[in-house]
């Protein structure tokens, strides 16, 4: 009995070395490289269940004795469960990070997760609402003609004229209103600066008289939740889902939905892919290209239909 007891302690000992590794790390992503709440929860999970696997497989208790191998094996397992190419690459960039976080502090000298290639994925095209429908949705009948209907069309209006992400959104505190423009801090704690629209901008002052005529105090965020506190992730998401499922039968029916539609109708309409990109707050053009793909099929369709050479015109 008393060795049993001697045993729980040495390895819950263990265990507790191995938090402190992983709760140091995701204190350096927290406060020092700004990662969002959404973002150090993936990395949270993703080392929690790599650590559970080599622990279960390998017998491994310390996060410093993994090996190459070890991490190979791990993306075999997660494969053979059904993950797809993009899930695993990001549950390896997770990974990646937290080694390369322990050998810049001299924890380790040699990164396990180094010389492993990300998998090969198959391109996956933006899912975004049609212009159409989008117009639609910004009929006064959608919403309720109270604070609530209000504050929900601000939602949707703010994803949508702005193309912030949902973390953006959820943090955003203060509106240069009268410079008419938003300032977003991004991932990494990044600045930038939306400009907004005269329509937009008419739609943010009767919001926020709204705001300020239903509650004496509130948070200091600008976007609130029915009682006047800060929203959370759960509850954009199910405002954007309901009210994108009035007008659009298509599956995907998130914030970051109202996101891409931002980025392929600017495009669409002839906006300049770089002007575009620091709008998204993209820190590469190619994360930006990716949007081009719907533009070039508009160009295609316009093509077909108009050039006297075209397959089309010659049938």
């Amino acid at each position: 009995m008393i060795v049993f007891s001697f045993f729980c302690f040495i390895k819950s000992s263990r265990i507790v070395i191995m938090n402190d590794l992983i709760n140091t790390f995701l204190n350096f992503i927290k406060n020092e490289k700004r990662f969002s709440i959404h973002t150090q929860k993936s990395y949270r999970n993703d080392l929690l269940q790599f650590y559970n696997y080599v622990q279960k497989d390998f017998g491994i208790e310390n996060l410093k004795n993994v090996k190459y191998d070890m991490v190979r094996s791990w993306v075999v397992s997660l494969l053979e469960n059904g993950l797809s190419e993009r899930t695993v690459n990001r549950k390896l960039s997770s990974l990646r990070s937290f080694y390369k976080y322990l050998v810049q502090k001299t924890e380790i000298t040699e990164n396990p997760v180094g010389n492993i290639k990300a998998l090969k994925q198959k391109k996956r095209l933006p899912t975004f609402v049609k212009q159409e429908s989008m117009n639609r949705l910004f009929e006064r009948s959608f919403y309720p003609e109270d604070f609530v209907g209000e504050r929900d069309r601000m939602i949707i209006s703010m994803l949508y004229y702005t193309g912030m992400r949902l973390s953006e959104l959820i943090e955003l505190k203060q509106i240069a209103i009268n410079n008419k423009e938003i300032k977003v801090f991004g991932k990494g704690a990044k600045e930038r600066i939306i400009p907004i629209s005269e329509s937009f901008y008419q739609i943010i002052k009767e919001y926020i008289q709204l705001k300020e005529n239903n509650f004496s105090k509130t948070t200091e965020y600008f976007l609130v939740t029915d009682k006047g506190q800060k929203m959370y992730e759960k509850f954009v998401f199910r405002k954007v889902n309901h009210y994108l499922s009035l007008v659009t039968t298509q599956k995907k029916r998130s914030p970051h939905v109202l996101r891409h539609t931002f980025a392929t109708q600017m495009l669409s309409n002839g906006a300049d892919l770089n002007a575009v990109k620091e709008l998204l707050g993209h820190e590469s053009l190619m994360a930006t290209q990716v949007y081009t793909h719907n533009s070039l099929e508009k160009l295609k369709g316009i093509y077909k239909q108009s050039h006297p050479r075209s397959e089309k015109k010659q049938d």
